[in-house]
């Protein structure tokens, strides 16, 4: 069984049509019909809420239609790796570059048709994707948000959620011009990436997203030490007079002090506790 046929046997168990579901589930008609036609797959779990609007309606146990929906799209993107990749529209790789800091766009522009849809391509279209997908999960629990983009594009609600859930529901091989146009180009201003490090910068609308701007840092890490590695950190903590009233928040983040070369004494995590318990050493943000 998969999702389709679980929900048309529930619309036939129940009595009732796809209209009483689109309403249920605050989407349109036409993209039930399509769940239900296969026309389009059904959307990732974690990306909608459209499956617990469903459940409750059919009457399924919670979680019943997700769990199908995850194995489903599980076994397509098994099928779909073992293709050839497909490149991204012209236009998406156009508006892509469009955005691109000027200063490097030449050049990345030359490792793009060098190498179409190969590692820094698919690399900055999911960082954009990804970016863009956060600030649209966010205003989907707005319905005032909703209403209001819904009425400026002439659209109604349920056309405005779902289009919404088509994009979070979108990734880089499936990335279409229509999400384009309705959020990458409005959302995202500019961005860059340093092409020794692949550190990105994203500058987002200030006017469409509060947190306008995200950056990307690929940097090696050591491994974290075990606990108590260091040996002023074991005195530390074996000296109640010092320790005893440290919480495991304020122990954990001893332990990710890192040194080289010298060895801290007890002493100095105890301060180093009383400066992290200091508000004024720290920003509220």
């Amino acid at each position: 069984m998969d999702v389709t046929s679980v929900i048309r046997q529930r619309l036939e168990d129940l009595g009732v049509e796809q209209r009483d579901l689109a309403t249920a589930a605050q989407v349109t008609e036409s993209y039930i019909s399509q769940l239900l036609t296969r026309k389009k797959a059904p959307p990732a779990p974690n990306r909608t809420d459209i499956y617990d609007r469903m459940e409750k309606f059919l009457k399924l146990p919670s979680g019943e239609l997700s769990k199908l929906a995850d194995l489903q799209r599980k076994e397509e993107l098994k099928r779909r790796l073992e293709g050839p990749l497909t490149p991204l529209f012209e236009e998406v790789r156009a508006l892509i570059l469009r955005k691109c800091n000027p200063d490097n766009g030449k050049e990345i522009r030359a490792i793009f048709e060098k190498q179409p849809f190969g590692e820094l391509e698919r690399l900055v279209t999911q960082k954009l994707l990804g970016v863009v997908k956060r600030v649209a999960k966010e205003e989907l629990d707005s319905e005032h948000w909703l209403r209001t983009v819904a009425r400026l594009s002439g659209r109604s609600y349920e056309q405005m959620r779902v289009m919404v859930l088509e994009f979070l529901d979108a990734d880089i091989f499936n990335l279409s011009i229509e999400h384009c146009v309705a959020f990458l180009d409005p959302l995202i201003e500019s961005w860059d990436i340093d092409l020794a490090t692949f550190d990105m910068e994203i500058v987002l609308n200030r006017r469409l997203a509060p947190r306008y701007l995200k950056k990307f840092e690929f940097v090696e890490l050591e491994p974290d030490q075990p606990f108590g590695e260091e040996p002023g950190l074991k005195e530390f903590l074996r000296d109640s007079a010092l320790s005893g009233d440290a919480t495991e928040e304020e122990i954990e983040f001893l332990k990710k002090l890192r040194f080289k070369g010298k060895r801290p004494t007890p002493l100095y995590y105890y301060r180093e506790l009383q400066n992290f318990r200091d508000t004024l050493h720290f920003r509220v943000s």
